[in-house]
């Protein structure tokens, strides 16, 4: 299999290439179109939803990262991945991806002070609830479309897929557990078989 990608501008991309090595995934650190192009699937990590957004312009990436997703390319995106992969962000018309058919709401968890982590129950995921590391993490306000809700917390949407998308509010790369990673690469040999 081709390496996942992990987009590499900015944020807490080492700790997705970490988990990946522990799966024995290899993995690649994206920051240019031809690098993207040797990727199976790709990893938004969190970080700074507006930073990430003008370096994604910034180094020609934008319209390479839809094209591949519309071409099947199963992209994930974690907290301020999950705002670039949303077609509207609450109170902001900053850059971003648009993929996914839902409106996400940033920081909805409060600040970076408040951080905290929770047992989420993910069903797709099995019985055993997810760890989930919420860092000024955003959540899904509003679902249309194909967009499916995989998890809520406190009766916000946490996780969602859509096809070969998808988008956590939070950091399942910070813990031990590596399911979602599994899902990803699940989905990079579904697209490639």
């Amino acid at each position: 299999m081709r390496p996942v990608g992990v987009l590499a501008l900015q944020g807490d991309f080492e700790a997705h290439r970490a988990t990946l090595a522990r799966l024995g995934a290899p993995a690649l650190l994206v920051r240019s179109p031809q690098e993207l192009e040797q990727a199976s699937a790709l990893i938004l990590p969190g970080g700074e939803s507006t930073t990430i957004g003008k370096l994604l312009e910034r180094f020609g990436l934008m319209e390479p990262i839809r094209r591949r997703a519309e071409q099947g390319m199963p992209i994930w995106g974690t907290c301020a991945g999950l705002i670039l992969m949303a077609r509207e962000i609450e109170q902001s018309d900053q850059p971003r991806l648009g993929l996914m058919d839902i409106a996400a709401a940033r920081n909805a968890f409060g600040r970076q002070v408040d951080s905290f982590e929770a047992e989420i129950c993910v069903p797709a995921l099995g019985e055993i609830p997810v760890r989930g590391v919420f860092i000024r993490a955003p959540y899904v306000s509003r679902l249309w479309g194909s967009a499916e809700q995989l998890a809520t917390f406190q009766g916000r949407v946490v996780a969602v897929r859509q096809g070969n998308l998808l988008a956590t509010s939070f950091h399942p790369e910070l813990t031990d557990d590596t399911r979602f990673h599994r899902l990803l690469l699940d989905l990079a040999r579904g697209a490639s078989a």
